[in-house]
């Protein structure tokens, strides 16, 4: 997962990290991809959630999208 990407300023592994935002939404990509089913039919595109990696150095964060 996170743990092997490494962070661009410090070259050092970044932790996985939860991130939140206002306790009631979790951060979501929208992609072009159309979801199945009927909501796929209804013209909805797939969600893919976001993980988080922190920096124990700088703190930076970088995020990427769950794809499967």
């Amino acid at each position: 997962m996170m743990s092997r990407d490494r962070c661009p300023d410090c070259d050092v592994s970044l932790e996985p990290v939860k991130f939140g935002m206002n306790d009631a939404w979790k951060p979501y990509v929208k992609t072009s991809e159309r979801r199945e089913g009927l909501l796929g039919s209804l013209g909805m595109n797939e969600r893919k959630e976001v993980e988080t990696g922190m920096c124990p150095e700088c703190g930076r964060l970088l995020f990427h999208a769950k794809l499967d």
